[in-house]
C-alpha cells in the first residue's frame, strides 16, 4: 500500500553555514563597526548580541537574510525577541523548530480525514504517515498539504509503492 512521511525538519548544515556568512558580514560591514555584534550558533539555537537595540534589529535582518539565500524556511525559527541583558547589550535569542509536535501531528492528521478522501493518517513519534489504496489520492494529499499555509515547514519524504 503506497505512503510517505509528513516531517518538518531543518538542515543544520546550511543553518550552520547561514550563521557563519551572518557573523562575518557584521564582523566587516562598516555600519556594525564598534558594536560589537556576535552573531553565533549554539546547542538550544541562535543567539546574536549587540551593543544598541537598533544594531540587534540589523544584524537579526542580516542572519533572516542569509538563512533564506540558504532555503531555511523562516518558519523553523522561534523566539528572537530583543532583551536588555545588562551594561547595554542587547541579545535576541532564537530556537529551531525541529519535528513534528503530538498537537500539530494531531491537527495534520485532523486536516487529512477532513479531507474525505480513502486516505488514512498515523502519528508516529514526530512524523506523520499517510496511507492509501492509490498513489493519486496521495499527491492530492501532499498537493493540499502544500497549498496549506501551516505554522511549521512541513517536507514530505519515503514516498513509496
Amino acid at each position: 500500500m503506497p505512503s510517505f512521511d509528513v516531517v518538518s525538519e531543518v538542515d543544520m548544515q546550511e543553518v550552520r553555514n547561514a550563521v557563519d556568512q551572518a557573523a562575518r558580514e557584521t564582523r566587516t560591514r562598516y555600519d556594525f563597526k564598534g558594536t560589537e555584534t556576535e552573531v553565533r550558533q549554539t546547542d538550544e539555537g541562535i543567539v546574536i548580541e549587540s551593543s544598541s537595540e537598533a544594531r540587534l534589529e540589523a544584524a537579526v535582518v542580516v542572519l533572516k537574510e542569509k538563512l533564506v539565500r540558504r532555503q531555511v524556511s523562516m518558519k523553523s525559527l522561534s523566539g528572537g525577541v530583543p532583551k536588555e541583558v545588562g551594561k547595554a547589550r542587547f541579545r535576541a535569542e532564537f530556537s529551531l523548530n525541529q519535528g513534528i509536535d503530538q498537537d500539530s501531528a494531531k491537527e495534520l492528521a485532523k486536516q487529512v480525514r477532513d479531507l474525505k478522501m480513502k486516505v488514512q493518517a498515523q502519528v508516529h513519534g514526530d512524523r506523520v504517515r499517510i496511507t492509501g489504496k492509490k498513489r493519486d489520492d496521495l499527491q492530492e494529499v501532499i498537493a493540499v498539504f502544500k497549498d496549506l499555509d501551516y505554522k511549521l515547514p512541513l517536507q514530505f519524504i519515503n514516498f513509496r509503492e
